[in-house]
């Protein structure tokens, strides 16, 4: 099945077997797993998981590779190709039609320009994957496993909700076409539900993080006070309780100093 790729939808279909197989085999799946691959894009990923997996939803926005999917997967009873964006789908409806909820994992080469929708999307959803198993672009894939000093919004979003892990680097000629940048493929595994938050002091958490982010070059002290229209001092008082310089810069801290800084504001 050959398909000529949509630029307007980031479509470079993986060609490599080698980089499909590692993929798979960072996946560790059973066949008990279900797996949802979102953009299948020419079934190569999909026809390989279905063997070792016990069901595999594969979701696909291009209404030109469904019929060719859907042919191609035709012998494989465990596969549904469903046309839609994940974006817009109801992950509950899509992962099972049954009144309980059920494990799944997601694997995925990802559209490169939706990457951080498509995250949030799962990492918030009322079901999230117990893990992710994506490709992403390697600069991306860097900012998600950021440490210490080189933390983002990004960084803090991924890992507030899971543990995130660079497992091996993908060359542009893996693909056709060939993407412009390197790729990367990243582990994303779940915290256990309970160490997240309820809706609301999640929304005061990421309100203080976006306040803390606002301006690259100023210091946290001033980004926080600005934002969020509280007296410096008072900010400073926080940072210094917590063991910073006034000098700290919103990148040196883990997501426990934004949960801490996140609980004393809102409680004041």
């Amino acid at each position: 099945m050959q398909v000529k790729a949509k630029k307007s939808l980031g479509q470079n279909f993986l060609r490599d077997e080698k980089i499909i197989d590692r993929i798979i085999e960072s996946a560790d799946l059973s066949s008990d797993d279900v797996v949802l691959e979102v953009g299948p894009g020419e079934g190569v990923l999909t026809e390989k998981l279905a063997k070792v997996c016990k069901k595999v939803i594969a979701v696909e926005l291009d209404d030109r590779l469904i019929d060719p999917l859907r042919n191609k997967l035709r012998n494989n009873g465990n596969v549904e190709v469903i046309h839609g964006d994940i974006l817009k789908l109801r992950i509950k409806d899509v992962i099972s039609q049954q009144p309980s909820v059920i494990e799944y994992k997601v694997v995925a080469n990802l559209p490169y320009y939706i990457t951080s929708p498509i995250l949030r999307h799962f990492l918030e959803n009322e079901i999230a994957p117990q893990e992710m198993i994506v490709m992403v672009q390697k600069e991306v894939a860097e900012r998600i496993v950021a440490k210490l000093g080189q933390m983002s919004i990004l960084a803090v979003s991924v890992q507030y909700y899971a543990e995130a892990e660079y497992l091996f680097t993908v060359p542009k000629e893996s693909f056709e076409p060939a993407p412009k940048v390197e790729s990367a493929v990243i582990s994303i595994k779940t915290l256990k539900q309970e160490s997240i938050k309820t809706k609301e002091e999640t929304k005061k958490f990421f309100r203080i993080v976006k306040a803390g982010f606002s301006a690259k070059r100023k210091t946290l002290v001033n980004n926080l006070a600005n934002s969020l229209h509280k007296d410096k001092k008072e900010i400073e008082s926080i940072i210094s309780e917590m063991g910073f310089l006034p000098t700290v810069r919103a990148q040196e801290l883990s997501v426990e100093d934004w949960k801490k800084i996140a609980k004393i504001i809102s409680h004041q």
